[in-house]
């Protein structure tokens, strides 16, 4: 009775997730766009806990996910005050509540990027190393979708406007030992909601990506 209990409410937060998603793409490209932005802390929030709920039976994921908040929360501050990681960059104000010029949310992605990912790379690699290298990668692919809407977003925007070289780097270079905390941790998530929250991320910032003159427009 609880493993159905427990695969149903993973099949509900699935449907929660998929509906507040494509919610945001109508009503970013095609409603109250500003309202719709604004919104995007709730969602990111919302997603974080469903994905700690649905997460509840590996209780070592509680674990990584406080690791990566606070070294993705140190690399950013280190990155917006100093410029050293990932370059210099600030952030807007879409993503809410800022410690040290950082919103609190994006430590909060940092955790959801590397579960989700770590997860999905688990379920696809057999070897270790396959697997980090895997799921740095995947993290790699949406940040390169997210960069060049991300101004336009009012999420951050890189000192002349395009984000370097250096901040893919970063990204690995600060990623890497994160999935290699995870895998080292032996982690086993049971369901797939890591798996459609990430594809939803792909597919939210790919569309918005391809629709960037309308997004341009709206905001």
């Amino acid at each position: 009775m609880i493993k159905k209990l427990h695969l149903q409410f993973n099949d509900i937060a699935i449907g929660i997730i998929w509906l507040f998603h494509l919610c945001g793409i109508l009503g970013i490209l095609y409603g109250d766009s500003q309202w719709f932005v604004g919104a995007t802390p709730l969602n990111l929030l919302l997603s974080f806990l469903l994905l700690m709920i649905t997460s509840r039976r590996s209780t070592k994921v509680f674990i990584i996910a406080i690791i990566a908040f606070l070294v993705g929360m140190v690399a950013e501050a280190l990155g917006v005050n100093y410029g050293l990681i990932f370059g210099h960059y600030q952030y807007g104000e879409a993503l809410g509540w800022k410690v040290a010029g950082v919103p609190w949310l994006i430590g909060v992605n940092w955790s959801i990027l590397v579960i989700c990912c770590s997860a999905i790379a688990a379920d696809l690699a057999g070897n270790f190393y396959t697997k980090v290298l895997l799921g740095v990668g995947l993290m790699l692919l949406l940040d390169f979708v997210i960069e060049p809407i991300a101004p336009i977003l009012d999420f951050w925007e890189f000192k002349g406007g395009v984000a370097p070289l250096q901040n893919y780097i970063g990204w690995l270079a600060i990623a890497m030992p994160l999935h290699i905390i995870y895998h080292g941790l032996k982690i086993e998530l049971k369901g797939n909601f890591t798996h459609h929250l990430f594809l939803l991320q792909i597919i939210f910032f790919t569309i918005l990506l391809l629709q960037i003159n309308t997004l341009q427009n709206a905001l």
